[in-house]
């Protein structure tokens, strides 16, 4: 009996040795984004992705994936509310999840990085991000997508007039087909993985996209025109799924969300860089730049306001805060 009792000893050590000697397995928190590596949207998310483990450490392993390995945008918002993936950046489909958020698919209205991060502080998070929560979605932080500048293979576009019967590839937006309607181009909604086949195939003459997601994705190889309209400043949101953000500590959150403030930062200058530089390797590649006359497209912007404040409740007062907001 005694050698029975001390066999037991024995494993029972042997067993709480093992239990401290071997480490827990590190929780996983994936960061996947649906635009290509190399555009700002991918390089942000992975900044966030990288600065976000070096906080959090050894307890938890977060793994980015990007050029929509995991999924395009609607995809990975599903996937969000699904717990499949924790974090992903969506834009201008956004607008499929509260029309309220198509504030950002107005022409015009943001004037500079500093007037749309006093939008983010007063109207993102104060007026739409309960809107995203009713829909399973938590807007962490705003960041950049850019200013949207128009390309296409068959003419440069000085006013809305040279969009007539161009074939022209839109986000899921509806606002954003309407604009482009209103001008007199042909649009399609279609999703940006989808885009540079169609160009290259010629199932589109042309698309509209900050010009960091155009030289990322390197639309401008099968464009011939760049031209410089700045119609439309696109956010991007960091978001995660409302389930996913209850539960998580609050001490990751408080990490999670000093991070993303800080990326928001990075963005911005990032995206201001860009503006300056990425023109000079459109011009490299052979694309035909111009200045499209904005006070053409100003005037024929009117009617996409008016079906706004028509359509979504609470227009009026977003647009007049908004603008108040600028300098």
């Amino acid at each position: 009996m005694k050698k029975f009792l001390k066999g037991l000893g024995a494993i029972a050590l042997l067993g709480g040795l093992l239990s401290t000697s071997v480490p827990a397995l590190a929780e996983t928190i994936v960061v996947a984004v649906g635009a290509p590596k190399n555009s700002l949207q991918g390089r942000s998310a992975e900044k966030f992705a990288t600065d976000l483990q070096a906080r959090l450490g050894s307890g938890y392993k977060v793994e980015f994936y990007s050029d929509a390995q995991l999924g395009n945008e609607k995809e990975l918002m599903q996937k969000l509310r699904l717990g499949t993936v924790q974090f992903t950046l969506i834009s201008s489909i956004m607008t499929t999840v509260a029309n309220e958020f198509a504030l950002f698919d107005l022409p015009f209205l943001v004037q500079d990085r500093a007037h749309m991060k006093r939008i983010d502080q007063e109207i993102v998070q104060g007026v739409l991000l309960p809107k995203a929560q009713a829909k399973g979605l938590h807007v962490v932080s705003t960041w950049e997508n850019g200013f949207r500048q128009i390309t296409n293979s068959i003419r440069p576009i000085t006013t809305p007039a040279d969009l007539a019967g161009i074939k022209i590839r839109t986000p899921s937006s509806e606002w954003r087909v309407a604009m482009f309607k209103e001008y007199g181009a042909n649009p399609t909604a279609m999703a940006f993985s989808e885009l540079f086949v169609a160009l290259q195939t010629g199932t589109m003459d042309g698309q509209e996209n900050p010009l960091t997601n155009i030289v990322g994705a390197n639309l401008h190889e099968v464009q011939k025109y760049l031209s410089l309209s700045g119609h439309v400043y696109t956010p991007t949101y960091l978001t995660t799924g409302s389930d996913a953000w209850n539960k998580m500590p609050a001490d990751v959150k408080k990490t999670v969300s000093e991070v993303a403030s800080n990326v928001q930062d990075w963005a911005f200058a990032e995206g201001e860089k860009a503006d300056r530089e990425l023109i000079d390797k459109v011009v490299a590649a052979g694309v035909a730049v111009n200045q499209t006359d904005k006070a053409a497209f100003v005037a024929a912007s009117a009617p996409i306001y008016d079906l706004f404040n028509q359509k979504v409740p609470g227009a009026g007062e977003m647009i007049r805060k908004a603008r108040a907001l600028a300098k």
